[in-house]
């Protein structure tokens, strides 16, 4: 008769596991809808009209963004998170821009729209003033074969031809020919923007991925002015010069805001939130990457809001120095490398907020085939049920993914975003606030429910696996070049 009873009692106890599984399903559903209101209903627009119009362009490296970063750690700890630290990187040289003129003076005479790229020299006192020749192909070889071409000139890129091989394979041969112009003795580079009424931004980015000094003097030109200086040069030569003053230190120290809650009965296991809280200094840098940096804030502050801390530990990170080449993401994977088997994913939004539509899976059919189970059920509602194959290299994801962790960034209708990228219109009036707060809320019931599983969501891939999937993106070589990567 005991022995009966233990075996009803072991039965009672297996059935009411099964019940308890099922309860913590619904549960879970019912949480991620908490959370996702707490985030539709919070104040993140007013959160990012504070960052951008108060301390306005966050530069790595200045004291705006040393500000918005002790801002964003006080933003996390009023949300009642206890683990708030600063994670600091030092770049090798400090940089702000100064004042910038250039005039074409034959064989017309008229003011041109140009603006310096990061981390550039000063130009000389008075400035470059030179013949203008035009290249197209980068590779050494060629550029050699021109050296007689180069020398003393002012040196304009053919930005139609250089982009026809496709932008990774251009970005790493344009950071190689830096020194090779400097040697050749070109006088300054130019580098036509593309975007109409000559409005600057496009190639504030296009540096050593390092925060080091550049060789020679290189500018961004406006897209007119480029065609008319292109025109001109069909009927004979044409000079330009151009002045432009830069502010440059020596190294100088930026961190990254972590903020951690930690987890239940699976705390040593994390999940990664992140997004990047420098900007560059045309403007506030609102779609990027303002938006992204309060969507982390407010997820931080509706997961904080619960009743009950998450199974695992939740990690909510504001990169520095993401535009001078992610170099906030990059230390910390160096600096936690030891950790980061137990990383279970990464979740990363830099596109701005716009029109959602899922995730950026990073080349892993495994993590489509389990979100392909999760979307319909915790992110369809919000419009975030798509998903896509694309892997890319171009945001704070990227470092983590090359060690294998699952890696997810927010996939939103990007037009918006690209309209105002790195221009002086990146501004929080360029913000749909419904959107805004909709992108908040997948970002956080995202990071909620990978943190709550039983399982984690895929396991992490292992080097040969990771290369297969660069290598069919055409990403290796350019990672190589760049140092990020070894085959």
């Amino acid at each position: 008769m005991k022995r009966m009873r233990n075996i009803l009692v072991l039965i009672a106890l297996i059935f009411c596991a099964r019940i308890g599984r099922v309860q913590t399903e619904a549960q879970l559903q019912q949480e991620a809808k908490q959370v996702a209101a707490s985030v539709l209903a919070g104040p993140s627009v007013e959160k990012l009209e504070e960052l951008c119009d108060h301390f306005g362009a966050r530069l790595t490296g200045t004291a705006a963004y040393d500000q918005a970063a002790e801002w964003a750690a006080a933003q996390f700890r009023a949300a009642g998170i206890k683990h708030v630290r600063f994670e600091p990187i030092t770049l090798p040289n400090g940089w702000q821009r100064g004042w910038a003129e250039s005039y074409l003076y034959s064989p017309v005479q008229r003011r041109l729209h140009v603006e310096s790229v990061s981390w550039t020299p000063s130009t000389p006192r008075g400035g470059v003033k030179g013949e203008v020749t035009v290249v197209s192909d980068l590779s050494e070889t060629a550029l050699r074969a021109r050296a007689s071409s180069i020398k003393d000139h002012i040196v304009l890129f053919d930005t139609a031809q250089t982009f026809a091989d496709g932008f990774n394979k251009t970005y790493a041969k344009l950071i190689a020919s830096y020194a090779i112009f400097k040697t050749l003795g070109a006088q300054a580079l130019v580098l036509p923007d593309a975007v109409p009424n000559n409005v600057l931004g496009d190639w504030l980015d296009i540096d050593n991925g390092e925060g080091e000094i550049l060789p020679l003097p290189i500018a961004e030109i406006g897209m007119e002015d480029a065609f008319l200086i292109r025109r001109l040069l069909t009927k004979g030569p044409v000079t330009i010069g151009f002045s432009y003053q830069n502010h440059i230190s020596g190294p100088v120290s930026s961190s990254s805001v972590i903020a951690e809650i930690r987890g239940s009965d699976k705390a040593d296991e994390w999940i990664l939130v992140g997004a990047h809280l420098d900007s560059w200094d045309l403007a506030t840098g609102a779609q990027d990457d303002g938006t992204g940096a309060i969507m982390i804030l407010e997820a931080a502050r509706a997961i904080a809001s619960l009743s009950h801390p998450p199974r695992r530990s939740i990690r909510f990170a504001l990169w520095t120095g993401e535009e001078p080449g992610l170099l906030g993401s990059r230390s910390y994977v160096k600096v936690h490398e030891k950790e980061l088997e137990h990383c279970v994913a990464v979740v990363n939004t830099d596109n701005g907020a716009s029109r959602p539509r899922g995730w950026v899976v990073e080349g892993r059919e495994d993590l489509k085939a389990v979100l392909a189970e999760l979307a319909p059920v915790y992110l369809k509602e919000y419009g975030a049920d798509q998903i896509s194959l694309e892997t890319t290299f171009d945001t704070d994801q990227g470092p983590f993914m090359l060690h294998g962790i699952p890696s997810f960034d927010l996939w939103v209708d990007d037009a918006p975003y690209n309209a105002v990228h790195h221009k002086s219109s990146d501004t929080v009036d360029k913000v749909d606030p419904a959107y805004f707060k909709t992108d908040g809320a997948i970002v956080a019931v995202m990071a909620y429910v990978m943190a709550q599983r039983e399982q984690a969501i895929a396991p992490h891939l292992n080097h040969a696996a990771t290369s297969e999937i660069l290598k069919k993106a055409q990403l290796d070589g350019y990672l190589i070049a760049h140092g990020d990567w070894q085959p």
